[in-house]
């Protein structure tokens, strides 16, 4: 019985639990010794150092430790730049590159390319609809059939000139909105209340930009554009969800940011898309290639870019982030535009937008965030659960021994391989939803039981003063690329 208590690792593709002994073991062979206290593993080795928060039943995966101590030792030869802290929030697990759920603090004169990889400001957006339940409910067949035609079937209609493109990446996102025109969905956009909403978009005017790092594709000389990425998902856990305020825990902050008990909101999740492919992959390159000649390259593949490169990743992730933004805001519009067709009238607002896979400068240092969000004291912050469970609007803390951040939501338990193998359905305990997707594929692998459960994943965080909920969120209609 006291062995169910004690934290553990869980290997997924065979479902045995095994205690954190053997984890320790096969961590120590690797030169990594781990130590579990009050909810936070210590994680060592002769070179770093790193902390992740962590309920005790939450399984600890060994991928992830080695590829955050593999982040925590990054250094450039003959530099001055260097990793000054790493840490992870309860969502942490494996990444392709970079362990999902991890902060890494470097110094200002150093950035690491790999942590934001190519989903860059990959991140959630929020927006009331001023619709009671009943409201919705009364015409769902009707906006479930708008949502689906702009969202999953083509049938958005969004052109941008050139010259709006390279206003966004040179000037920045008010110029990109005076750039816009009147064709497609444009005319039907309330531009003043664009302008309005930047206030409400997290870190946005601290990125930075630069026509130079921009495809060639959005910046050419063609007059008028249709991008097929823009005003789209994207695939994985990447969705628009129609949901609920199911309860308040803030009442002043709820009030404050228009968050109305029963009544529906929108969250979307989504990012840079193939411009954040394009930058990332080229930066990642670019600093693999800046690597000192003659000196064995680190084991690990990770590279930092240090001095005037790092400071050109800035300007090119920023490129890839004031994209990221118009992409959401492109989604909320398709959102708003068919709320306004099928119930006649918009009175939604923006809540917040923020990214959470992005490189910001706070407190002297670069904070490179992977699957973690900005919680900077009086920030809000969202976490979504799966499209079966809860997700939570929070006020964050500026925690500063967990580096101003906070997760970016539950977190997967099970790979979408092994969901794939394992055909699951629905069973009689999961909360009831409802997902719209044209891939069966999406309906599987994103199933709830694919995910941790929210619900600890705040506790723990609001007990270690990462932030603060505001509400709670429960899900209705789940779009699906």
């Amino acid at each position: 019985m006291a062995l169910a208590k004690r934290p553990c690792i869980r290997y997924f593709r065979s479902r045995i639990v095994f205690p954190l002994s053997r984890l320790q073991k096969a961590l120590r062979r690797q030169g990594i010794a781990v130590a579990y206290a009050d909810g936070i593993y210590t994680l060592s080795n002769p070179h770093a150092q790193a902390s992740v928060l962590l309920p005790h039943n939450f399984p600890l995966e060994e991928k992830a430790v080695r590829q955050l101590m593999e982040f925590a030792v990054v250094a450039v030869p003959g530099q001055d730049g260097h990793v000054c802290k790493a840490c992870a929030t309860p969502d942490f697990h494996p990444g392709s590159i970079a362990p999902v759920g991890s902060i890494v603090a470097t110094s200002a004169d150093m950035v690491i390319p790999a942590i934001p990889g190519t989903d860059i400001a990959c991140g959630m957006r929020l927006i009331t609809t001023g619709l009671s339940l009943a409201q919705f409910e009364a015409r769902k067949p009707q906006l479930l059939g708008k949502l689906k035609h702009v969202l999953l079937e083509d049938g958005r209609n969004v052109p941008l000139r050139s010259k709006a493109f390279a206003a966004l990446f040179d000037v920045g996102p008010e110029a990109f909105i005076d750039s816009l025109h009147n064709e497609g969905l444009w005319p039907r956009v309330d531009k003043a209340r664009l302008l309005r909403e930047l206030d409400d978009c997290i870190a946005l005017r601290e990125l930075g930009g630069g026509l130079r790092h921009a495809p060639e594709a959005l910046v050419g000389t063609r007059e008028v554009i249709r991008d097929p990425s823009l005003g789209i998902t994207g695939s994985g856990n990447h969705f628009v969800e129609i949901q609920v305020v199911d309860a308040v825990m803030d009442r002043h902050a709820a009030y404050r940011h228009g968050l109305v008990p029963g009544e529906v909101v929108v969250m979307i999740h989504s990012g840079s898309r193939d411009v954040g492919f394009f930058v990332g992959s080229r930066w990642m390159d670019r600093a693999r290639e800046a690597w000192p000649k003659g000196l064995r390259h680190p084991q690990s593949g990770l590279y930092g870019l240090t001095g005037e490169l790092a400071g050109e990743y800035m300007d090119a992730m920023g490129v890839a982030s004031r994209y990221a933004w118009v992409n959401r805001m492109v989604l909320a519009e398709l959102v708003r535009d068919s709320l306004s067709q099928v119930y006649a009238h918009d009175s939604s607002r923006l809540v917040v937008d923020v990214p959470h896979n992005v490189i910001l400068r706070e407190h002297g240092m670069n904070i490179h965030r992977k699957g973690a969000t900005p919680a900077r004291a009086g920030d809000l912050a969202l976490i979504p659960g799966s499209m079966g469970d809860y997700s939570y609007v929070a006020t964050g803390m500026g925690n500063p021994d967990w580096l101003w951040s906070c997760s970016h939501g539950a977190g997967r338990s099970i790979r979408r391989q092994a969901m794939r193998a394992m055909r699951p359905t629905v069973g009689g305990d999961e909360m009831a939803f409802q997902c719209v997707t044209l891939r069966e594929e999406r309906r599987v692998e994103e199933a709830p039981m694919a995910y941790k459960k929210i619900g600890p994943v705040i506790a723990a965080q609001e007990e270690a003063g990462l932030l603060q909920s505001v509400a709670r969120l429960k899900p209705l209609l789940t779009f699906k690329a």
